[in-house]
């Protein structure tokens, strides 16, 4: 063979495949957890005509979000019962209303449904749409929590039940107001969630067997926060948010180590904590914020502020992002601010990526991070892309990708977490889930 046909040959054989392997986003905010999309090769600003719909697939009612894996998309909804009806009154959760929830997996280039799994599931909880929580996939295996807190683990090829829980029957609770909606976390061998109950405010399950491991936590309602892990003071800590208080447990035992009290309306913290430098801020609904400095030395905290009006921001449905020192994000309010922590000083506000004249309160836009710039979902069925800096919000392009079949505060919404992978954008409503193209 000549020289120069083995050096061609060699080159090849080093060279990096033509198509490098696809992003998966496995989980609620993607695969670190931080909404942070990290595809390169991905559009500066949309088609004339918009961003290109590969696919459409008929979905029913929920608010849970897509995860895509492995060339798979999972997500949960809910199906009424022949001639039911939810109530009028989306705060209405006296009337039982029977229905059956489903876990479906769905071909990614297609949108053609692989397997599907359902189970009866009578609501009573407000906006009883759907599921929340957005599965989670990890090492061959998907993880479903369904509003009135049926917990499943099921074989991510095949659809096959491994265990399930029911938190309802199991540890004799109820669902808070607007059902369960705290995304699940994997950490170790351990699947950890809020369940409530006696003692039961977190529970850590074998994320194989589905075989309680631990379980701490005395709380009135369960709140809505998923948990999330630092690490201060020397120790490893599991950061619970809830209402009544927001506490720090060793995660491979569920011993505390420290409980600050907090206390917010409805029970309504629904952002994971966020860690800034020393601190740690998490805030809910209405005007309800608790900043709180960790400790050095040792697992403990104390407490900078509580409840302090008009200062840092309140979030309702959408998680804040910390960039560069800043914390930006939707307020209760329907503003967006940026802030400063630990002072809470707001450096700016503006109506944002959901625009409009004013905020008519409540508004969201979910918010992921791509290169230098943001792709934001606007509950307005917009995708947009901006930026966000200390001087304010650019925004770049919008446009319109999906249909708002959702209402809340006399507005029509749509309130999906959207998943981001293989340059793609997968975003459900109450009637379909459709991928989007992103790609360059």
């Amino acid at each position: 063979m000549r020289p120069r046909t083995m050096l061609l040959l060699a080159v090849v054989a080093l060279a990096p495949a033509s198509t490098a392997r696809a992003d998966d986003w496995p989980q609620w905010m993607g695969p670190k957890r931080d909404n942070v999309w990290r595809e390169t090769g991905i559009l500066e600003k949309f088609p004339k005509d918009g961003p290109k719909v590969l696919w459409r697939a008929p979905v029913a009612g929920g608010y849970a979000g897509p995860a895509v894996v492995g060339g798979k998309v999972y997500v949960t909804d809910r199906v009424l019962a022949k001639g039911a009806e939810n109530p009028a009154d989306p705060f209405d959760t006296k009337a039982k209303v029977n229905s059956t929830e489903r876990v479906l997996c769905l071909d990614a280039k297609t949108g053609k449904e692989l397997w599907k799994h359902e189970y009866d599931c009578p609501y009573q909880i407000s906006y009883p749409s759907g599921p929340r929580c957005t599965p989670t996939v990890h090492e061959g295996k998907v993880y479903t929590l369904g509003a009135m807190g049926n917990l499943f683990c099921f074989e991510a090829e095949t659809g096959k039940v491994l265990w399930e829980h029911n938190f309802l029957k199991e540890y004799k609770t109820k669902p808070a107001l607007w059902g369960y909606a705290s995304h699940p976390l994997i950490d170790g061998k351990k699947l950890v969630t809020l369940v409530g109950g006696a003692g039961s405010h977190v529970v850590a399950f074998d994320k194989d067997t589905g075989k309680e491991i631990w379980k701490a936590g005395n709380l009135p309602e369960q709140g809505y926060s998923p948990v999330m892990i630092t690490e201060a003071g020397g120790k490893r800590q599991m950061i619970v948010a809830g209402p009544k208080a927001v506490y720090s447990v060793n995660p491979e035992t569920g011993a505390q180590y420290w409980s600050k009290p907090y206390s917010e309306d409805f029970g309504y913290a629904v952002m994971t904590p966020v860690r800034v430098g020393d601190h740690l801020f998490v805030a809910g609904y209405p005007a309800k914020n608790l900043l709180v400095k960790l400790a050095a030395d040792k697992p403990e905290a104390e407490v900078v502020f509580n409840n302090k009006k008009k200062t840092a921001l309140y979030p309702g449905s959408v998680q804040p992002f910390l960039l560069d020192g800043l914390l930006y994000g939707y307020d209760d309010s329907g503003m967006m601010f940026a802030v400063e922590l630990p002072s809470g000083k707001r450096v700016w506000e503006d109506v944002g990526p959901v625009g409009g004249d004013k905020p008519k309160g409540s508004e969201t836009a979910f918010m992921v991070k791509n290169g230098d710039r943001f792709f934001f979902f606007a509950e307005t069925g917009h995708l947009v892309i901006g930026k966000l800096t200390p001087q304010g919000y650019d925004e770049i392009d919008r446009a319109k990708v999906i249909e708002q079949t959702s209402a809340a505060f006399g507005r029509k919404v749509v309130w999906c977490a959207p998943a981001f992978a293989d340059k793609k954008m997968f975003v459900r409503n109450d009637k379909e889930l459709i991928c989007v193209d992103l790609a360059k």
